[in-house]
C-alpha cells in the first residue's frame, strides 16, 4: 500500500454565513475525488464537515414535501401505473379520480394503504395541499 503525504487539515469552524458556506464546500470538493479512509484524521475532518454542510443547508435551504397529490402523481409516473391501478388503496375508479382531482381528501385509511402500497413517505400523504411544514 502507498503511504500519502501528511496533509495539513484545516481547522473545523462553524458555518454561519453564505461565504462560511461556499469555504466549507471548497474544503471537502477534494475529498469526493479522493475519499480518505474512514479511521484516518482526513476521513474524520470529512465527516465532521460534511455534517455541519448538511446541518447548514437543512437550516437555510430546507426541502419541503410534495403536496399529496404531487406525491401520488409522481410515484404513478415513477411506476407506470393508471389511476385503476390505485383502486386497492383508494377505491373506486370514481373516488380515484376524486382524489387525484382535488375533489376528495385523503382518509387516513387511503393514506396508510398509499404508504404502504407504494411507499410514499406519509409525511407527504398527510400534508394539506399548499401548506408548508
Amino acid at each position: 500500500m502507498k503511504k500519502q503525504a501528511a496533509k495539513t487539515i484545516a481547522p473545523i469552524k462553524p458555518i454561519r454565513t453564505a461565504e462560511d458556506y461556499k469555504a466549507a464546500l471548497a474544503l471537502v470538493a477534494p475529498y469526493f475525488d479522493n475519499e480518505p479512509e474512514i479511521d484516518s484524521d482526513a476521513g474524520a475532518h470529512f465527516e465532521a464537515m460534511v455534517t455541519l454542510i448538511e446541518a447548514y443547508e437543512a437550516k437555510h435551504y430546507p426541502i419541503t414535501p410534495p403536496d399529496p397529490i404531487e406525491a401520488i402523481l409522481f410515484r404513478m409516473e415513477q411506476q407506470g401505473l393508471k389511476p385503476k391501478d390505485l383502486e386497492p388503496m383508494i377505491g373506486q375508479l370514481n373516488r380515484v379520480y376524486e382524489v387525484l382531482n382535488g375533489k376528495r381528501k385523503l382518509t387516513m385509511a387511503m393514506v396508510w394503504r398509499l404508504h404502504t402500497g407504494l411507499g410514499i413517505p406519509a409525511e407527504s400523504l398527510i400534508r394539506q395541499p399548499g401548506s408548508v411544514i
